[in-house]
């Protein structure tokens, strides 16, 4: 019977959940990096016990830690992302004078086809990749290079590069979503970008409908249909059926369209998963209910899903890479809050169980499906 192991990455550690496939007993091992911001963990899609983890600190700096046996043992590699003796200071040593100086390590993907690939998307934002395993990093620099960069902006969390998504069926092709500039693909591995915001709106910018600006969340995919994405804006949630040159809203009968995270069920491609906030300044779910809710015609329609959450007094929020499916015949869905609960459920998301309690703040989740 497959396995499942869920990747937390916290405010103060790293943890890892563990589960045979009916996903009713779980075992929780961690924290890992304790007392350090783990921004993101990601699995390996090629290597089943290759883990990937983002730990930072404002004090010691970035490193990217790797473990090789799921999560048990980890270690740092490479010494390209390193503190240089000033606190709080990221640097990427390029072999030249002068580093050039970033915040943190925001996401982490690793290649569908080379365990030893891995993307790193970093704020302020840009993108860097690793062919070694992570000894050694290049930066993708055309995206920096792109000639918007100049009109990029901040988002309240910084100027972050948080979603890179890898087209299974064309290995050139990417996607990455910058907050606040949006999102731009590539067709050529990563020498060439351009900006996909077509069709998005964004009234507080001077222009609404400017080409780059607008402060994208999280950008997801189904891998069976590279060319569909799906978007939560920062209001908004969006649809695009061709590979990002037009988006459409489908944020239909949602209570409120603001949010950080989207998912799409794993054998489902047309149903897909957002977790509304009340605002963009309460960061909490509306009338204190935590609800997420599933649309099972790629958007328009939504229901909302309650069973086993709190409906009352909740005021926690759900983060942009705080949720996650499994690949289980009937798909698992999980999301983490910043309240330290990570909830589960077998059934995509009729039923939901607290797998755990009480962590730190959680930053992200992610799921391995262990054959």
């Amino acid at each position: 019977m497959s396995r499942v192991r869920v990747l937390v990455g916290t405010k103060k550690g790293a943890f890892v959940l563990s589960a045979d496939g009916t996903r009713k007993d779980w075992d929780v091992s961690g924290p890992f990096f304790a007392g350090w911001e783990i921004y993101h963990v990601k699995g390996s899609a090629v290597e089943p016990n290759r883990v990937w983890a983002s730990q930072s600190s404002g004090w010691f700096g970035q490193m990217i830690q790797r473990s090789d046996d799921g999560g048990a043992t980890w270690g740092p590699v490479g010494n390209r992302f390193a503190y240089e003796g000033v606190p709080g200071t990221h640097q990427w040593y390029d072999g030249t004078p002068h580093p050039w100086e970033f915040k943190r390590v925001w996401h982490l993907e690793p290649s569908l086809t080379d365990a030893d690939t891995v993307y790193a998307g970093v704020e302020d934002a840009a993108l860097f990749r690793s062919a070694d395993g992570g000894a050694t990093w290049e930066e993708l620099a055309g995206l920096r290079g792109h000639g918007s960069g100049p009109h990029w902006q901040p988002g309240a969390g910084g100027m972050c590069l948080h979603t890179i998504l890898l087209d299974p069926s064309n290995q050139e092709r990417m996607y990455i979503a910058i907050s606040a500039a949006g999102t731009f693909r590539t067709d050529d591995g990563g020498k060439n970008w351009k900006p996909i915001n077509k069709g998005l709106v964004s009234n507080f910018m001077p222009d609404p409908t400017a080409e780059v600006g607008h402060c994208v969340h999280h950008v997801a995919m189904h891998r069976a249909r590279p060319e569909v994405l799906f978007m939560q804006k920062h209001w908004d949630v969006m649809r695009s059926d061709d590979a990002g040159e037009n988006w459409r809203e489908v944020s239909g009968n949602l209570p409120t369209d603001f949010g950080f995270a989207i998912d799409v069920h794993a054998h489902e491609p047309e149903t897909l998963y957002v977790v509304p906030i009340k605002s963009d300044s309460e960061h909490f779910p509306p009338e204190g209910k935590l609800r997420v809710y599933r649309s099972r015609t790629g958007g328009n329609e939504w229901e909302a899903l309650t069973k086993g959450l709190p409906q009352k007094d909740c005021y926690v929020n759900v983060l942009r890479d705080a949720m996650a499916v499994d690949e289980l015949e009937e798909c698992g869905v999980y999301f983490g809050t910043t309240g330290g609960q990570v909830y589960g459920s077998a059934d995509a998301g009729d039923n939901w169980t607290p797998i755990v309690r009480d962590l730190p703040a959680v930053l992200s989740v992610e799921v391995q499906t262990i054959p």
